[in-house]
C-alpha cells in the first residue's frame, strides 16, 4: 500500500506504490483491459458498430486510475492497436482500423478516459449518484466522437448516426453504469476501512 495520507488519495490507484514501474504497469494494464474487453463482441444486424465490453473497461478503469494515467492508457491502446496489436474489437488491429465505422469510438475512449478520470479526482466515484453522473458524462464523450466518425465514414446524417451509433447501446451502457454504481462506491468503503485499520 502507498504511504500517502488518506486525504491525498483521490483515486483508487493512489493506494498503490508510485514507482515508475508500478505506474507503467497500471497504464499498460489499463490498455490491456480495454483490449480484452474488446473481444466481448455482439454484432447487431442493423448497425455496423458492434456491442463490446469496452465502455465499461474504459470508464471504470479511468475512475480507478485518474485522468493522466487513464489517458495515457487509452492512448497506448490506440497506438499499439494501430501498430498491429490485434486488440481492437474482434481481434483486429493495424492502420486499416482507421477506415472502420467504429474507429471513432476508440477516439472517444481517449476523451472519456480523461474526463472520467478528472471527475473521479473530484471524488465523485465514491457515491452512487456521483458515479452514475460520471458514467453518463463518459458515455456522452464516447457517443459524440463515435457517432461523429460513423457519420463521416459512412456518409450518414446526424439523425441516422444517432440511430445506428448511439440508440442501440443505451440499454447496455445503462446496465454497465449500474454495475459501476455498485462496484466503485463499495470498493472505496472497503479500501478506506482497511487502510484506516492498518
Amino acid at each position: 500500500m502507498s504511504s500517502q495520507p488518506l486525504s491525498k488519495r483521490v483515486v483508487l490507484a493512489d493506494f498503490l506504490s508510485h514507482t515508475f514501474i508500478s505506474q507503467a504497469i497500471l497504464v499498460l494494464g489499463y490498455a490491456a483491459f480495454i483490449g480484452l474487453s474488446a473481444q466481448i463482441v455482439i454484432r447487431l444486424p442493423f448497425t455496423p458498430v458492434p456491442l463490446t465490453g469496452q465502455t465499461f473497461a474504459v470508464l471504470v478503469g479511468a475512475m480507478v486510475l485518474g485522468s493522466k494515467r487513464a489517458m495515457a492508457g487509452s492512448l497506448a491502446y490506440l497506438s499499439l492497436g494501430l501498430a498491429g496489436v490485434p486488440w481492437f474489437a474482434g481481434a483486429t488491429g493495424g492502420v486499416r482500423a482507421l477506415a472502420a465505422p467504429s474507429f471513432g469510438y476508440i477516439l472517444g475512449f481517449i476523451l472519456a478516459s480523461f474526463l472520467v478520470g478528472a471527475l473521479a479526482e473530484m471524488r465523485l466515484d465514491r457515491y452512487f449518484l456521483g458515479t452514475l453522473g460520471v458514467m453518463v458524462v463518459g458515455n456522452l464523450g464516447i457517443y459524440v466522437l463515435g457517432a461523429g466518425w460513423l457519420a463521416f465514414v459512412s456518409g450518414l446524417g446526424v439523425k441516422e448516426a444517432i440511430v445506428l451509433g448511439v440508440l442501440p447501446f443505451l440499454i447496455g451502457d445503462g446496465l454497465k453504469a449500474l454495475v459501476a454504481d455498485i462496484v466503485l462506491p463499495t470498493t472505496w468503503r472497503v479500501v478506506q476501512r482497511f487502510d484506516q485499520e492498518h
